[in-house]
């Protein structure tokens, strides 16, 4: 397996076997699907720091099939014309006084904070399209959008936010403990019985500090993909926690896998910094309840510390064979 998915070009990507969950063959695990979604908002209005919604052509992969949207010359996003209007609580007012980043100044510095996918239903592994666009263009801060699609049904939604950058003198604050100490070997891929391991499980490389898939959660473990997102291309900080923050709900799962059917409809991952390095430390756990659902939450961490948290919502239903 060279790498989950190889691009086709116009925004176009396949799927390879590695990208199939533990559920089935035919099914992909949301950790690859998250980290596309990943990819591609980040390449996004990134020249554009978020300013303004990028000119892309409409035969763009990214340009979500539309025309650029008008932006009026005294919009405060703008950039442009006069000295724009803009609310002294607005994130791009700059609180009434001069902003941390002047319009007219250079670009400022942005990252994507949190992205937030919800998935439609089994995405399969096959040929997918993906687009996207600014829902909301800022300087400061920009809401974007992507949309994956399989043979023109839509099979899962993202948004993401790009803000600003903090400045380089902000005191760090964290509160999580540090991460425990990576074992030196891998672990054996342990599942439940039914279990599919060709696919994304394999493609992982896994280091159980705490727990296993096979057996109830909570569970900590360092991780890192054996293989790129995409063919040809390394992934970034932000594609390597999206790949793996999905698993979340089974390294945390404290239900039995192979007695009920445990899916999540939703994935949020929000980092404060990006992490360094291939190998990121996951410590999850999840909460259910009788005659409600299920929810997961992780930490996602790296040799230096915490970087940001996982939230998963989740269907829990018995499985048919239980």
């Amino acid at each position: 397996m060279e790498a989950f998915y190889r691009p086709l070009g116009g925004g176009l990507f396949a799927s390879t076997p590695a990208t199939a969950g533990p559920w089935s063959p035919h099914a992909q695990h949301a950790g690859p699907v998250a980290g596309l979604f990943g990819h591609v908002l980040e390449r996004h209005g990134s020249d554009s720091g978020g300013e303004s919604t990028p000119h892309t052509p409409r035969n763009d992969p990214d340009s979500g099939g539309g025309a650029t949207p008008h932006t009026p010359r005294n919009d405060p996003n703008s950039g442009g014309g006069a000295t724009p209007h803009a609310p002294r609580n607005g994130p791009d007012s700059g609180g009434g006084a001069t902003p941390h980043t002047p319009r007219n100044g250079p670009k400022p510095v942005t990252r994507i904070a949190r992205v937030t996918v919800e998935i439609l239903g089994p995405v399969p592994v096959a040929e997918l399209a993906v687009t996207a666009r600014v829902l909301r263009p800022g300087r400061r801060v920009a809401l974007l959008e992507a949309e994956m699609t399989h043979a023109g049904r839509p099979v899962a939604r993202a948004t993401a936010w790009r803000i600003l950058a903090a400045p380089e003198r902000l005191p760090s604050v964290w509160h999580a403990p540090a991460p425990p100490p990576m074992p030196a070997a891998a672990s054996p891929l342990v599942a439940w019985e039914s279990a599919h391991l060709d696919g994304y499980l394999s493609a992982m490389e896994w280091r159980v500090v705490e727990g296993a898939l096979g057996r109830p959660g909570p569970g900590v473990v360092w991780a890192r993909p054996r293989i790129p997102l995409v063919a040809g291309e390394a992934d970034t900080p932000l594609v390597r926690a999206l790949v793996l923050a999905d698993s979340a709900s089974g390294v945390g799962s404290q239900l039995d896998l192979s007695k009920w059917l445990i899916i999540n409809t939703d994935l949020t991952v929000a980092l404060h910094r990006d992490p360094v390095g291939e190998w990121l430390c996951m410590g999850a756990a999840l909460h259910a309840s009788a005659r409600g659902s299920a929810l997961c939450e992780a930490t996602l961490a790296d040799r230096d510390g915490d970087v940001g948290r996982v939230l998963q919502t989740l269907l829990v239903d018995e499985l048919p064979s239980a």
